[in-house]
């Protein structure tokens, strides 16, 4: 699979990861209505909290596969689960989402395939879709979650935040990937081989009086920072600018009307 993760897999981004999971989670399983039992498949399931997570949720006779690419995040994935005590829930496995690692009488046996964040920084994302649509039994689910970057809204807008914002998107176009990919989810699982049943929005932003505004502005601050390298190569101007808005977005996070406005599309289908 040509993938180009944007943000790369050092320990910072890893506790980025780490928190936005924590914030999110919660609303993608309401999204996913498991109904206990589950066999789920977790394409590009990262540090393993929310392939977990559906664990947790689909309860006794479930099973759970993630499906990472990166031996790190791997890594990461598995610390974290012996820390948490649930290194048996999953079955976490290193290899590439358009040929997960299954063996022979796996395929066409999952009840659900799950993916969060990860047709986004993939070359071919129907490639990826394909591969879920195989991976579960006739009538079985899949589930794509992901950006659309041009949704973001910042209000009262922070000086520089969307020229930022504009050449973090311009990064992802330049390593060949698609920051719009939300867009085109109920197409890709037409063209994957599902029927479409359902797509709907997952909302990804926060204001001043929520608990989760101050821990969503470090992520996208963290963000930022993680990919400055790839925003310079696709043109961003001088460091000095860089800092610049970044200062401009934390003073704004301290306004009492501050907002921001993004949210993850979010599609299901069933294998035909």
């Amino acid at each position: 699979m040509d993938t180009n993760y944007l943000h790369g897999s050092s320990s910072e981004e890893q506790a980025r990861l780490t928190k936005l999971n924590e914030i999110l989670n919660e609303a993608s399983l309401r999204e996913l209505h498991l109904r206990g039992g589950e066999r789920i498949i977790d394409f590009g399931s990262g540090l393993g909290q929310l392939t977990r997570a559906m664990a947790r949720a689909a309860g006794p006779g479930s099973r759970a596969v993630g499906i990472e690419r990166s031996p790190r995040q791997l890594d990461e994935a598995r610390q974290q689960a012996r820390e948490a005590g649930e290194e048996d829930l999953v079955d976490l496995r290193q290899g590439d989402a358009t040929a997960p690692p299954l063996l022979e009488r796996e395929w066409g046996s999952f009840d659900l395939a799950h993916a969060r964040f990860l047709l986004e920084h993939v070359g071919d994302p129907l490639a990826v879709v394909r591969a879920m649509v195989r991976a579960v039994r006739p009538g079985g689910r899949v589930v794509l979650s992901d950006d659309d970057h041009e949704h973001m809204r910042f209000w009262p807008e922070p000086e520089g935040a969307m020229e930022l914002w504009n050449a973090y998107v311009r990064a992802f176009e330049r390593n060949g990937n698609d920051p719009y990919v939300g867009r085109r989810l109920v197409s890709l699982l037409h063209e994957g081989g599902a029927a479409p049943v359902r797509n709907t929005w997952v909302f990804f932003g926060a204001c001043a009086g929520m608990p989760t505004f101050q821990p969503l502005v470090e992520n996208l601050l963290t963000l930022f920072e993680g990919a400055r390298e790839a925003m310079a190569a696709s043109g961003f101007p001088h460091v000095a600018s860089f800092q610049e808005i970044l200062s401009s977005i934390r003073q704004w996070s301290r306004r009492p009307d501050a907002a921001f406005w993004l949210p993850m599309a979010w599609a299901e289908g069933i294998r035909r």
